[in-house]
């Protein structure tokens, strides 16, 4: 009994040490980005990206494995979700300029909530992705068909083209 009495007491000690990291040090913490008018951003690491290049002797069979895997592994979940069920219902059909405009939009871009914005038209879409496929890509996320797109599709359907 005297071992949970002291247990308790050390848990809640430290518990209360965390919402008080001013005064006790124990705890370091750090707002949000912006929250801090003074904050210089001297422990942000900016890590460069490799330059998009396009791939002029990749096999089309090749190249849309590759652009499926790269659809369904996003940096967020949103761009998981809507680039991979883009791919599976387009992405066999597509000619090769289509290709290489998928290729260049999912690919080139830094940051993929440009290409989130684009697709959903809440900011303009930049005049070098601007093209068929992002037209597709746009109609696609209205979703006029009401879909219910809560996650990427399984690879089951993969099993089945190839039978």
């Amino acid at each position: 009994m005297l071992s949970f009495v002291v247990a308790k007491r050390l848990v809640a000690g430290m518990c209360q040490a965390a919402w008080r990291p001013a005064v006790t040090g124990l705890v370091s913490c750090r707002g949000y980005r912006g929250d801090s008018p003074d904050d210089t951003r001297g422990d942000l690491i900016e890590m460069p990206l490799p330059p998009w290049e396009e791939r002029p002797g990749e096999p089309a069979d090749i190249k849309k494995k590759r652009l499926l895997y790269e659809s369904r592994k996003r940096g967020m979940l949103e761009n998981c979700i809507l680039l991979s069920l883009f791919a599976k219902r387009y992405l066999n059909t597509m000619s090769e300029k289509q290709l290489l405009q998928y290729d260049r939009l999912i690919n080139e871009p830094s940051n993929d909530w440009d290409i989130y914005y684009w697709a959903t038209e809440a900011q303009p879409t930049p005049d070098v992705y601007q093209g068929e496929v992002m037209d597709m890509l746009k109609e696609f996320t209205k979703n006029r068909d009401h879909e219910q797109r809560l996650d990427a599709p399984s690879l089951e359907y993969l099993e089945k083209e190839s039978q």
